[in-house]
């Protein structure tokens, strides 16, 4: 029986590349890879970019030194440039806001679940009113605290108690809290 190799005689060109194929997967191969060599350096850029910057990275995340902080005073810091209050209550604000039955709150919230365990008498909260936005009053000396000796909110009129939660006006929810942990008796890491 003839064979293909017969029918063909040596040194042809058809020849050739029916018994040697590698030469052309070579080429399939190296095209194959020089694209996706292609697509890495193109792509590379375009997702780079999508990567929060350092300036974001920076202010992912506060510290704060509280160990000067008396109890009954609070501070105003910034935490991913909003404002953020830190107040030591005392142990009459914090009876007052235990005192408060939940059933009562519109937004229902013990100051156990707004605060550490071990550390009841440190409220941490962002200072944005819930209603649109206001900085509320009475983190600073001297400052309105409004009827229930939290924080009043001189756009609307909203009134939060001493555990940051919804009293009076329109705003519909607790002033937030946001992730933190205590890294030593006084130094508190936010975010």
């Amino acid at each position: 029986m003839a064979t293909l190799e017969d029918a063909v005689p040596a040194g042809d060109a058809a020849h050739d590349g029916l018994a040697d194929p590698r030469r052309r997967d070579y080429l399939q191969i190296g095209a194959v890879a020089f694209a996706g060599v292609g697509v890495g350096v193109v792509a590379l850029p375009l997702i780079n970019q999508m990567s929060p910057s350092a300036d974001v990275l920076a202010l992912s995340t506060t510290e704060l030194d509280i160990s000067a902080i008396q109890p009954g005073q609070s501070i105003k810091a910034t935490f991913r440039k909003q404002p953020l209050f830190v107040r030591n209550l005392t142990p009459k604000e914090i009876a007052e806001a235990d005192a408060t039955p939940v059933s009562d709150l519109r937004d229902p919230q013990t100051l156990e679940e707004r605060t550490k365990e071990g550390k009841k008498n440190w409220l941490i909260t962002l200072g944005v009113c819930t209603h649109l936005g206001c900085v509320p009053l009475g983190a600073g000396e001297g400052e309105n605290k409004g009827p229930f000796g939290g924080y009043f909110c001189p756009c609307h009129g909203s009134a939060y108690d001493t555990a940051g939660r919804i009293r009076t006006g329109p705003a519909p929810t607790n002033l937030h809290v946001p992730d933190y942990a205590f890294t030593s008796d006084t130094v508190v890491t936010v975010g």
